[in-house]
């Protein structure tokens, strides 16, 4: 907690505040569309990208962002001429993602996910001093899996995959088989900043790397990439996130090694000349301690 960034830890606080303390932070907040293929949408707002499949099976949200966004998020479905959303995937469990799941679930929409997410989301979840407590009966997910199941609607074949976790414990992928599609969750983020590795959640980023690396041998260069945060991607920029991502544990593996304090290695500043760019969720010094963490 003591390296997270500003704007990663006002979405712990919303995670753990209720609704009607959180709905003023959302007010302004405006769902942007973006349409990928027939029948398969990208819902740009605050917290994690939504995708939409609709057809004339079923309609299918991946996350579902915060409470206070849910009426929000139904319009642009809605607009998008699906009908009300039927099945929610979670990726993972954080509020920025799942905050949806109550409203969803009291709709009748049924929520499938990873086992470790029902898990952390109906146990109460420490972080440092704040305790984020269990969802209610309607947020939780109720089919869960430990390997992936495949949806087959509206014409695709819509897997998901537990590809072995990183940034949670929880973490999946989804694809859309026939349209070349996936959406990565938070084992990607394409904005500014470093990977937000999750330890307490079970995140580790060795997992995190294995598991960009299974997803990379299973796209090709004409598959669209869904980021659990920014704008949409190819493989190109997945491989060159993933590149980033060994550089730096590389470097902190190495003085580790050497027999240096946690201390020492974030006073030597491993990562000073990999440009991140300005904000994000995570700086330098949070992701060396992930790395340093992981390692146990």
């Amino acid at each position: 907690m003591k390296y997270l960034k500003p704007l990663a830890l006002s979405i712990l606080a919303v995670c753990a505040s209720g609704t009607a303390n959180a709905q003023g932070r959302f007010d302004a907040v405006e769902i942007r569309t973006q349409e990928i293929a027939p029948g398969i949408a990208v819902l740009f707002g605050a917290g994690g990208n939504i995708a939409v499949s609709h057809g004339e099976n079923a309609t299918v949200l991946i996350d579902d962002q915060f409470a206070p966004l849910s009426a929000k998020i139904e319009a642009a479905v809605a607009e998008l001429g699906a009908s009300p959303v039927k099945y929610v995937v979670n990726t993972h469990w954080h509020g920025d993602h799942t905050g949806g799941n109550e409203h969803f679930g009291k709709t009748g929409a049924t929520i499938f996910a990873h086992t470790n997410v029902r898990v952390r989301l109906s146990t109460p979840q420490q972080r440092g001093e704040q305790t984020i407590g269990p969802s209610p009966d309607e947020a939780l997910p109720v089919v869960t899996y430990d390997q992936g199941l495949k949806f087959h609607l509206n014409d695709d074949t819509i897997r998901l995959m537990f590809p072995g976790g990183g940034h949670t414990d929880g973490d999946s992928v989804v694809f859309w088989e026939e349209d070349n599609i996936v959406h990565m969750g938070d084992l990607y983020f394409n904005i500014p900043g470093y990977p937000f590795i999750d330890v307490a959640s079970g995140g580790n980023v060795y997992n995190a790397m294995r598991s960009l690396d299974l997803v990379i041998a299973m796209i090709d260069s004409d598959t669209q990439v869904i980021p659990g945060h920014g704008a949409m991607s190819n493989k190109a920029e997945l491989v060159a996130y993933r590149a980033m991502m060994g550089e730096a544990v590389g470097r902190v593996d190495t003085l580790r090694a050497d027999g240096v304090s946690l201390e020492d290695a974030l006073a030597a500043k491993p990562l000073a000349d990999i440009d991140r760019g300005e904000g994000g969720f995570i700086d330098e010094d949070a992701f060396v301690t992930a790395i340093w963490s992981s390692a146990g």
